[in-house]
């Protein structure tokens, strides 16, 4: 069956050969690494380290057996075809969006709470963004998909959009009805592109969401590595049929892509692709099972079920599972640092109300038990901590459509490169962002290039830092000091 993973039997092949290699990279195949790297690591894993071969094909120009591995995995995803990605999702969605079109006249509508990769793609091809504004929870501070009459309201308010653009799932594994949303686009003449980032596994099993381009999506984004078994940064590009021309795919990819790209990404994603065409169906009800077993003994605690929240679910991603931190009497950032470091329990993604835990691959019942019995060591209370609710409006008060749908004043690609000054927080109030500044994970920009900063969106970063979340983006790492668009500008 070697040929059912192409790219993986000849890197096999080629690290094999006995070889003088004058060719990068400089390690010479693990002979000049660090001895204790080499021995902590072993040496096979640096003799897979090489570059674009010939018999190894080429990432940028594929005709051989990376050719036929993305081959291999279009088969497998079900798609008409696939791009391997060394960059994670972040290269497959810049590329997506700068293959629908550049310059201000491109108008894409998408939801406000994008991955900062969706930014960078709007800042490179120039494209100014509609936002739609999903749905939010203030009980668990949560933010949903997009729903389809969302997208129906903004394409009928603009009906010159080029691409719509989703995410789906969320961190969370909230899924949007893309199904739904894909007629709809499509009625209207437009590509739908997804965020599917979180959603490689789809698909793989009867009791996991169906696939974007199952439901219709003219392009998905992976991120192998999230959900499956490939290595760290490598994730697909899947596209059926043309609305957004595969050409021009290629080409974006072509101008984001390393001209070096790491091999061993690149077969972990062909060994992925074959263990789930092959293995797939079993493995992931393994999973399904641990998990259920697992949420059936959290029934004491506050856990995110479709009924608990605050507005519509079309799918809950099962692989998942979300508990809300209040009822131990701590915000969300207490309970992972007592869940760390007591217990060895390391959550996915963290928020000053909850906590998401993700099952995959290779998770044991050992996981689950020590998982169950952390949080049953952990003191709950009848008298919960319920932090306030900073998430700031995702309104800003810029130049409206309609509700629920907002423009920048200024495209992220202007403000990016307009003249700039920094100036004090206080300062920055009601001038323009010319930084890209989030909370990671999930990286959901707080403040954009060419958005209004408001005060509320100012408190929700210094309350997420004071906390002990992450803020990344800023210059002034202090978070005291913005960077606005120039007031002459």
């Amino acid at each position: 069956m070697a040929d059912r993973f192409p790219l993986l039997a000849q890197l096999l092949r080629s690290s094999q050969r006995s070889t003088s290699a004058f060719h990068t990279p400089g390690h010479k195949q693990g002979q000049g690494i660090l001895s204790e790297l080499r021995e902590a690591w072993g040496s096979q894993i640096f003799r897979g380290d090489l570059p674009e071969l010939p018999e190894l094909d080429n990432l940028l120009a594929p005709e051989g057996v990376l050719a036929e591995a993305q081959a291999c995995a279009a088969e497998t995803f079900k798609a008409d075809r696939t791009w391997f990605l060394v960059n994670g999702s972040t290269v497959g969605v810049m590329a997506a969006l700068i293959a629908v079109g550049g310059g201000s006249q491109t108008h894409i509508i998408l939801p406000r709470n994008v991955h900062r990769s969706a930014i960078t793609g709007l800042i490179l091809s120039g494209a100014t963004p509609i936002f739609v504004t999903p749905p939010y929870d203030r009980c668990w501070d949560l933010v949903g998909t997009v729903t389809p009459d969302l997208i129906q309201q903004a394409l009928e308010q603009y009906p010159k959009a080029q691409a719509v653009f989703i995410v789906s799932p969320t961190y969370e594994g909230l899924c949007a009805d893309v199904q739904t949303i894909a007629q709809i686009c499509h009625g209207a003449g437009v590509p739908l592109i997804v965020d599917e980032a979180h959603g490689a596994h789809f698909g793989f099993h009867p009791q996991l969401p169906s696939r974007a381009l199952d439901c219709g999506a003219d392009v998905s984004i992976q991120s192998t590595h999230k959900t499956l078994s490939a290595l760290t940064q490598a994730a697909m590009l899947h596209g059926r049929g043309c609305r957004v021309n595969p050409d021009r795919l290629q080409a974006a990819l072509n101008l984001l892509h390393t001209t070096s790209p790491s091999y061993l990404l690149l077969a972990s994603l062909d060994a992925a692709q074959y263990q789930m065409a092959t293995q797939g169906d079993a493995l992931w009800d393994e999973v399904i099972s641990l998990v259920m077993l697992t949420r059936q003994a959290l029934e004491p605690f506050q856990v995110l079920t479709p009924q608990s929240c605050g507005f519509s679910v079309h799918h809950l991603d099962p692989t998942r599972l979300t508990i809300g931190a209040a009822g131990f009497g701590q915000t969300g950032f207490e309970l992972d640092q007592a869940l760390n470091d007591r217990f060895g329990v390391i959550a996915e993604l963290v928020n000053l109300r909850r906590l998401t835990f993700l099952f995959g691959l290779g998770q044991t019942q050992a996981d689950s038990d020590r998982f169950l019995n952390a949080l049953r060591s952990l003191r709950w209370t009848d008298h919960p901590f319920t932090p306030p609710s900073v998430l700031p409006d995702l309104l800003p008060p810029n130049d409206r459509l309609g509700d629920g749908l907002t423009v920048p004043l200024l495209s992220p690609r202007t403000a990016y490169f307009s003249p700039q000054e920094t100036v004090p927080v206080a300062a920055a109030i009601d001038r323009i962002s010319a930084e890209l500044v989030c909370p990671y994970p999930p990286g959901i920009p707080t403040l954009l290039p060419g958005e209004v900063i408001t005060e509320p969106a100012l408190r929700f970063l210094q309350t997420i830092q004071r906390s002990g979340g992450l803020i990344t983006g800023n210059a002034d790492p202090l978070l005291q000091r913005i960077q606005v668009v120039a007031n002459d500008y």
